[in-house]
């Protein structure tokens, strides 16, 4: 059975079907190179402290989220206590490598939701690497000025 078609035929149609399918992989492969985890997606409290401190230069981020997930370094990467001092030693000897005259500081973020038993147990693997650490703390918005 063969139906009409009022359709002309015509040779100068580009057919975009490979088009499409470019335009998806390379949406793929953006999505699966891009960090997939940034630091300001996580919801993390910080106590408040009546005082203010100077950021550093060389720096090694350990997070501790409400649910006690553990995340070091730049790349975000999820760790748990037990491999958490080899991934601070990795990311020391990084650091070295690329600022061999300043030792690194590890700065904890820690939510204040975090128990203070996890919270005993991170700080002690990080106090075991000798290196500076220091705490992250919003300052208090209620705080006097006069005694600076």
């Amino acid at each position: 059975m063969q139906f009409k078609s009022n359709l002309k035929i015509s040779s100068n149609l580009i057919d975009l079907t490979p088009l499409v399918d470019v335009i998806f992989l390379m949406l793929i492969f953006f999505i699966v190179t891009s960090d997939i985890l940034p630091l300001k997606s996580l919801h993390i409290e910080n106590p408040t402290l009546n005082r203010d401190s100077a950021p550093l230069t060389t720096q090694i981020l350990v997070v501790m989220d409400a649910q006690n997930v553990i995340y070091v370094g730049s790349k975000k990467a999820i760790v748990d206590l037990g491999s958490l001092k080899t991934h601070l030693s990795e990311e020391v000897t990084h650091l070295k490598r690329q600022h061999p005259q300043v030792d690194p500081t590890i700065v904890l973020s820690i939510d204040r939701r975090v128990d203070y038993g996890s919270f005993l147990r991170l700080f002690s693997i990080v106090q075991e690497t000798g290196l500076r650490m220091r705490l992250v703390y919003k300052p208090d918005e209620t705080l006097n000025t006069e005694y600076f």
